[in-house]
């Protein structure tokens, strides 16, 4: 790599650093520095596996000649894990903690331990190539994951293969953006022990709950966005910020008393008014707004049991410090925060979807029915289009997290 080349890369990279370094979100996160690594080769594809449980799970992929318009692919959200062994190329470059460079994986080079797994090219039709991977480290130098990048094109967009100059500029904005991963797989672990909180105290708020309603929510908030003609800079932030206050909207059933949270049997009325006091208790988590992801979390938290049609609760709060003694009018329409609109329709999908201590999962069918129906009910028609448009992701994720998966997808 010539001095010139060399240093404006650097610059490059250092300037990608410090925009990554906003996000909050793993999984936004994630999204953006392969996204970033694809642009410093001009890569057709890549993804990103990290280490659960011992093992590489597959947590992010990108390929621009499978995407469609306006939302994410359905094999975003596929559940893959790899061991962590010299049998692929992904467990051979985690092990080793070097980058390797394959130009052609269907033709590997004899002798080498590894071999390629070629069931997503078969799946999709794909035709993988070039393979540059590299691994992810820790401040302490310890494996998190690794990224491969796939299939380089040059200027004219003919395929070609990754150069070692490449292999130099991908490998030190791993080693940067390994720090800024780092930082959001510690948010992501803060989320979930407030989540377990919350579990405590209501067996129904689980983890794969709430990972579930956050993929849910920014996928149909996508799809919407994409309709309304928002621009996609401002669409990858609000994912970014919608994730983790979306996992949060139930937060508040922490100030809600045991005897009421694990009854078993029907409620009161006077206790079902306690429980709806729990979008004030979790909007009040919030109220020292210091960032928009406060602002959204609270609004989430407040509105995601309003009702289209103006039924639904808490309505107007004009205080939160001081709990109301009544309720309502429920607020109505475009008066309901976006946010709020979305996350009701992605909580109830998941709820009726869900086994519960006090009832048994609804059948798909009449799920999707019932959600259709309440299009100007429930839910904002909107948001319902927006829904069925990305519900081949939806039920990716529904997939995903459905055996309790805790990592973000």
């Amino acid at each position: 790599m010539g001095r010139q080349l060399q240093r404006d890369s650097i610059l490059h990279i250092t300037e990608i650093n410090k925009r990554i370094n906003r996000y909050r979100d793993l999984d936004s996160l994630l999204n953006h520095v392969l996204r970033e690594a694809r642009q410093l080769t001009a890569a057709d594809a890549g993804s990103i596996y990290m280490i659960r449980n011992g093992c590489l799970s597959f947590e992010y992929v990108q390929n621009d000649s499978l995407a469609g318009p306006g939302h994410s692919p359905d094999f975003l959200y596929q559940h893959q894990t790899v061991e962590m062994d010299h049998r692929s190329i992904a467990g051979h470059v985690a092990i080793t903690q070097r980058p390797l460079v394959l130009d052609d994986v269907y033709r590997l080079p004899p002798g080498v331990p590894y071999t390629f797994n070629p069931s997503f090219d078969q799946k999709t039709h794909y035709r993988t190539r070039s393979v540059l991977t590299v691994p992810l480290l820790n401040s302490r130098d310890r494996i998190m994951g690794i990224m491969q990048i796939i299939n380089p094109r040059d200027r004219q967009k003919k395929d070609t293969v990754f150069k070692r100059d490449d292999e130099a500029i991908v490998t030190y904005f791993a080693n940067l953006a390994a720090v800024a991963i780092e930082k959001a797989l510690l948010t992501r672990e803060i989320i979930l022990r407030m989540i377990k909180m919350s579990e405590l105290r209501d067996p129904e708020e689980t983890a794969p709950h709430v990972n579930r309603v956050g993929a849910y929510s920014v996928e149909i908030y996508h799809r919407w966005a994409w309709e309304q003609h928002i621009d996609e800079n401002q669409i990858q932030r609000t994912r970014d910020l919608l994730r983790i206050a979306a996992m949060l909207h139930d937060v508040g059933k922490i100030g809600i008393s045991d005897s009421i949270l694990k009854k078993r049997g029907k409620l009161t009325s006077a206790e079902f008014r306690r429980v709806q006091l729990h979008t004030v208790y979790g909007a009040r988590l919030f109220t020292d707004v210091t960032s928009e992801w406060d602002e959204m979390a609270a609004q989430i938290a407040l509105s995601h049991h309003e009702r289209w049609d103006g039924t639904g609760y808490p309505g107007a709060i004009r205080d939160l410090s001081t709990p109301p003694r009544r309720l309502g009018p429920g607020l109505r329409g475009e008066s309901i925060p976006i946010f709020g609109r979305i996350v009701a329709l992605a909580d109830v999908y998941d709820a009726l979807m869900s086994q519960r201590s006090y009832k048994p999962c609804w059948k798909e069918s009449d799920v999707l029915e019932h959600i259709e129906n309440q299009r100007q009910g429930h839910f904002d028609p909107a948001v319902v289009d927006a829904f069925f448009a990305a519900y081949p992701v939806i039920q990716s994720i529904q997939k995903k997290y459905g055996n309790g998966n805790l990592s973000g997808g």
